[in-house]
């Protein structure tokens, strides 16, 4: 089952056209890399499947949701289905890790507290954070951030993860970590979608690729050589 289905899409900042005729189908379970150069559409694209951006011309359809008709009322009920990634972490910094954790669940429609606590347990327990709960975000590592806003993203069992570059500001090591945490939930069943500056991840971590460039979403049959590899990063 496809929980992506884009067909001829046209993706807009603003009144800009940043990507033409996108054409693509993600299923379940796949692990996507969305690769290309700065200022290509990746963002876009991804902003388009949570609704960030409205999508006016073509067809797109997010698991059960058609993102051309979707009325902005019903973006929050989307979201609750979704997790979302983002580099910059975004963690409320006035509370602790547990009290994070809590605001999503009870504001996603959780209300008993014996499961909110066991929910927290279990994902903290999946990212190798069991005994960090009464920190606060200041007081963890970037590596360790990124690890509770995954735990923040699959508190609600979703099906499809959204990562906005989640590496971006992580040392190679750290980057290397996360990757390999994302692969693994994708393995247990969620489709996972992720923009990456980075590719040697995808040397370490073999994935689908899609690519962005000349206002074009496109497949990456072939790994991509050590001199497009330096030209990249570079970028």
């Amino acid at each position: 089952m496809n929980l992506i289905d884009y067909k001829d899409v046209n993706v807009y900042q603003d009144s800009q056209l940043v990507l033409q005729d996108v054409n693509v189908q993600i299923g379940e379970g796949e692990f996507v890399y969305l690769t290309g150069k700065v200022g290509t559409g990746k963002s876009s694209f991804l902003k388009t499947l949570y609704g960030e951006l409205p999508v006016k011309e073509g067809e797109a359809r997010v698991m059960d949701y058609n993102m051309t008709e979707l009325k902005r009322r019903h973006l929050p009920e989307l979201r609750k289905k979704l997790g979302i990634i983002f580099q910059d972490f975004q963690l409320l910094t006035d509370r602790t890790v547990d009290a994070n954790l809590r605001f999503v669940l009870k504001a996603t429609g959780w209300k008993n507290k014996v499961d909110i606590n066991q929910r927290i347990s279990d994902v903290l327990e999946l990212v190798g954070m069991a005994t960090k709960g009464y920190k606060m975000p200041s007081e963890l590592s970037g590596g360790e951030q990124q690890r509770i806003v995954i735990a923040r993203a699959i508190l609600n069992n979703p099906k499809l993860i959204l990562a906005d570059e989640p590496t971006g500001n992580l040392d190679a090591e750290t980057s290397r970590q996360i990757v390999e945490l994302l692969q693994q939930i994708s393995k247990a069943g969620s489709t996972v979608v992720m923009i990456t500056h980075n590719l040697t991840l995808l040397e370490q971590f073999p994935g689908r690729q899609l690519t962005c460039e000349n206002h074009q979403l496109t497949e990456v049959t072939t790994p991509p050589s050590e001199e497009q590899e330096t030209t990249e990063e570079l970028d």
